[in-house]
């Protein structure tokens, strides 16, 4: 029964991530964070890959809302520096404040589980989101459709099920 819940919880996140695009932006996507981090911790999902995705959409959203200021004409020194800033503390600070995050033995490699997956799936985040750019400018369009979402998808994946598999030998 497991099993079959974490393949539901899975294709149920793939569906979430091929839907329409977002219309509007609100504090309330940390709430969001946390209820799914909570659904992930009941169906046993291990924080650190958990900690993959919260990083990946934490750092999709707050590109998103640095670009969405900008064609709005709302501009600011170190605009995404400092939106991506706030993104994290509203999603890490309540994530802190309410003991999720900073359990003593909740640790891998010496930092706790959860900010370890946030920074992996921050970075395969922008790295995924480098490569896309990079294989645009080498042959001057992309190479199939949705590639824009494919990469980072492909990558947190990637990411999830090695931190999965062999992410128990890294304490």
């Amino acid at each position: 029964m497991k099993k079959v819940l974490k393949v539901v919880s899975i294709f149920a996140g793939f569906l979430f991530l091929f839907s329409g695009k977002a219309s509007a932006f609100c504090p309330m996507c940390t709430v969001a964070v946390a209820a799914g981090l909570g659904l992930s911790r009941y169906l046993g999902i291990d924080d650190a890959v958990s900690g993959i995705w919260v990083g990946g959409l934490t750092l999709s959203l707050s590109l998103w809302f640095a670009d969405w200021l900008e064609k709005k004409g709302i501009r600011f020194k170190y605009q995404k520096y400092l939106i991506t800033a706030l993104l994290y503390a509203l999603v890490i600070i309540p994530l802190a404040a309410t003991g999720i995050i900073g359990h003593p033995f909740n640790k891998i490699l010496g930092m706790d589980k959860l900010i370890f997956g946030i920074i992996l799936g921050s970075t395969a985040f922008l790295g995924s989101f480098y490569a896309d750019r990079k294989v645009r400018e080498v042959r001057g369009k992309q190479l199939f459709l949705y590639q824009k979402v494919v990469f980072p998808v492909v990558a947190l994946v990637i990411i999830s099920l090695l931190t999965y598999f062999y992410g128990g030998y890294l304490y």
